[in-house]
């Protein structure tokens, strides 16, 4: 077991140290996150594991810049996000960061290309449309429309609208979660191969524990906490992967 912010190996790309964040339901406080240290290295692979309601998604959109903490300190590339008010964070969202979700928001009236290309268009040095949905195995499906596609081809689409602008970051909350296991599979070998082949430092949440096995790094969340962290000596392929 090792500290959270213990990975001497790997630059830090995000570093967290007690972010907080409360709800407020009218007159109701509810703590997503009480205190959390984190820290994602440079290239490094990492899963957020937890049960629903442990916090992961909140830190997943902290971290991201999709929310702001209540307390608490965050950094990206030693510039800190905690103040950076919302033209900054749009602006770190645009440049830097990569979405996955566990839903596929793609555009129904758009063909996978045109859905990719909805990004490149706004980026400063991105991926052609064409060049991402290869990178995903797509280039087939390219001119097919979402209500053409399988659930796993439209989460491919996804992914490959995520890397189109070659973000430093890809955060994915949940993205096998409406898959079944073989598709899932599918879906994780992608996000694989993008950590691998373009050096994509990449956070995955999940609540299913034997994804954990592809990742660097493990951080347990439970009840808004770390509990745990845990380093794989081996990372296992996701074509490995059985549950």
């Amino acid at each position: 077991m090792t500290s959270p912010l213990e990975n001497p190996a790997a630059v830090p790309v995000i570093e967290a140290r007690g972010l907080t964040k409360i709800y407020q339901m009218g007159e109701v406080e509810v703590p997503a996150l009480r205190g959390v240290d984190f820290v994602l290295g440079e290239g490094e692979f990492v899963v957020l594991l937890g049960a629903s309601g442990s916090g992961k998604s909140t830190l997943l959109n902290l971290l991201g810049g999709l929310d702001v903490p209540t307390d608490g300190w965050l950094a990206y590339r030693g510039r800190e996000l905690t103040h950076l008010g919302e033209a900054g964070l749009t602006a770190y969202r645009r440049h830097h960061v990569g979405f996955v979700f566990q839903f596929y928001n793609l555009i129904p009236s758009l063909t996978a290309l045109e859905n990719v290309a909805l990004v490149t268009e706004i980026a400063e040095d991105p991926l052609s449309p064409a060049e991402a949905l290869e990178l995903v195995g797509l280039g087939p499906r390219r001119d097919h429309f979402p209500s053409q596609l399988s659930g796993g081809e439209q989460q491919r689409v996804a992914i490959a609208r995520a890397i189109a602008k070659r973000p430093d970051v890809l955060l994915c909350d949940e993205p096998t979660g409406a898959l079944d296991f073989q598709t899932g599979v599918l879906v994780l070998e992608v996000i694989e191969r993008v950590n691998a082949e373009l050096g994509t430092t990449t956070a995955v949440i999940t609540h299913n524990a034997p994804v954990a096995r592809i990742a660097d790094r493990v951080v347990m969340l439970a009840d808004g906490l770390v509990h745990g962290v845990e380093a794989n000596a081996t990372r296992v392929p996701a074509s490995e992967l059985t549950w």
